[in-house]
């Protein structure tokens, strides 16, 4: 087994390989990473190939953590790890972490962090990599709960999951007035998320509207914005990634406050979670409602009245 550092003229074979994984998703697509500015990582994307094939991706960036030289795969994506074949068994996940760990020593590395895709991104889930990674002496560095709920093909089971007080919103959304529709009126919902950020959180987005944009560009289909409207004004939105033919994910999650009586995303959602069932996905992925292990109970209470349950999204650390 040989390791080869990701070179741009490796892009083709990067993408087909993606493509045809067991668990890659848009994150791991070297478009998608490559819309970062280029002082922003200091990428060290690697290829596992065993006997001149192609086996695993490992997208990753060089990181600086307490003074340390660690791995991070990648910091500039909701997650990574190693992106493998649907034949990959316990015996080739604990050759590539073995093979990970001597390149890492080789080059100076003081540690490896991965943060690895929920099950529900994976065609056929495995454990593989938790359990070779914890017998090279791993750890839990945080295990985040993300929000999914199942996508049926028919509808009206989706609805079924949605509490009452979900429903009762959803219909009232409906008698306003409220439409749903993907849009590409990102400068009005970038207008609405600024404003719930820093009044909600204090914080800033993840992007910049121009990131956004960009992303919309280089990557078409794969980035929508659904909009909830009021005689034509947008008072709600959501950004959806299109990961993988399975799942969906929720990005960002914005309403004007103003209309919050108005339950627009009650409306929203039910409108998106119709459109995954038309197009047959299997899963919504709502993101995240921990931070740092805290719950937002909060954000709890709204997504899991849509039907959503809580899984993990590992983070594991490997001294070395």
């Amino acid at each position: 087994m040989e390791i080869i550092e990701y070179d741009s003229k490796y892009k083709e074979l990067w993408e087909d390989f993606l493509e045809n994984s067991n668990n890659g998703t848009i994150f791991s697509s070297q478009t998608f990473l490559g819309y970062h500015p280029p002082q922003r990582f200091e990428h060290n994307h690697l290829l596992f190939k065993d006997r001149g094939k192609v086996i695993s991706l490992f997208p990753a960036a060089i990181c600086c953590v307490n003074k340390k030289k660690i791995l991070v795969s990648h910091p500039g994506a909701s997650f990574g790890s190693f992106i493998t074949r649907k034949a990959t068994g316990v015996s080739e996940a604990i050759s590539l972490t073995q093979r990970l760990i001597e390149y890492c020593l080789k080059n100076d590395f003081n540690g490896v962090e991965i943060t690895r895709p929920p099950w529900i991104y994976y065609e056929y889930p495995e454990d593989h990599f938790d359990f070779a990674l914890f017998n090279a002496g791993a750890h839990h560095k945080k295990r985040e709960l993300t929000a999914v709920v199942p996508i049926f093909s028919d509808h009206n089971e989706n609805l079924s999951l949605f509490k009452p007080e979900a429903r009762t919103a959803m219909r009232k959304a409906k008698r306003s007035g409220i439409t749903v529709s993907i849009t590409d009126r990102w400068a009005e919902f970038y207008e609405i998320l600024k404003k719930n950020l820093s009044l909600r959180h204090g914080v800033k987005s993840t992007h910049t509207l121009e990131e956004i944009k960009k992303l919309d560009q280089l990557i078409p289909g794969r980035l929508i914005l659904f909009g909830a409207f009021l005689e034509g004004i947008m008072i709600a939105g959501s950004t959806i990634f299109i990961c993988n033919p399975r799942t969906m994910l929720s990005f960002y999650i914005s309403q004007d406050y103003e209309h919050q009586n108005l339950r627009p995303l009650n409306l929203l959602f039910t409108e998106i979670m119709n459109w995954a069932s038309i197009n047959n996905f299997k899963w919504l992925d709502f993101g995240t409602y921990t931070l740092n292990n805290i719950p937002n109970f909060g954000l709890a209470r709204f997504k899991e009245s849509l039907g959503a349950k809580g899984i993990f999204r590992d983070t594991l650390s490997l001294k070395l």
